[in-house]
């Protein structure tokens, strides 16, 4: 059977353009400041109130691993308070440091995704997939994102598919494969 792709209205398309999800944080090496700024991260705690930890950490000695992963988790901080030039900087600062930090590139591609720059986003996300990433299905969901918004109905239900399947219990992308219907396609189309 030949299939497409349908879809929902634009208005549902413009919400899932707007919503960021990848904000993977990197783990870093013993207590202190850093350690408290990757778990906010992590948890998705109140970023307002570990930033300045954050802060700290990168004021202080780190080793490159830690301060590259530290500027992750801040960026991912300014990321959810939807200060998105900052949290753009920092992932460019991590991998300034570390060319090879996967979450970096996904959340930066997180950032690309607010400016609808979408076709950097999805190289990006692509890049920091291949070099791994500890939430594969949040990148697949925010890659998903992009390709959408480049009109790419194919490969964004792909990897929304992917990313449910990945985490069955992720109900953003469980929700986002609802608007899509595949239909038969005519023969000779």
């Amino acid at each position: 059977m030949n299939a497409r792709l349908g879809w929902a209205p634009a208005a549902v398309l413009g919400a899932a353009l707007f919503s960021l999800s990848a904000e993977a944080a990197v783990s870093v090496v013993g207590a202190g400041p850093a350690q408290l700024c990757y778990q906010a991260a992590d948890t998705n705690a109140s970023p307002a109130d570990f930033m300045s930890y954050c802060d700290q950490a990168l004021a202080g000695t780190l080793s490159d691993a830690d301060r590259a992963a530290t500027f992750v988790n801040r960026g991912v901080l300014k990321l959810a308070m939807a200060d998105v030039d900052p949290a753009a900087a920092d992932f460019q600062a991590s991998l300034a440091i570390d060319a090879k930090m996967g979450e970096a590139y996904i959340d930066l591609g997180a950032t690309q995704i607010a400016h609808k720059r979408y076709g950097e986003a999805v190289r990006n996300i692509t890049k920091g997939l291949a070099l791994g990433t500890k939430q594969p299905h949040l990148a697949y969901y925010d890659r998903a994102i992009a390709e959408e918004g480049l009109g790419d109905l194919r490969a964004a239900y792909d990897d929304y598919r992917e990313a449910a399947t990945l985490k069955p219990d992720f109900a953003p992308a469980s929700d986002e494969l609802k608007r899509f219907k595949l239909v038969e396609k005519p023969s000779g189309t």
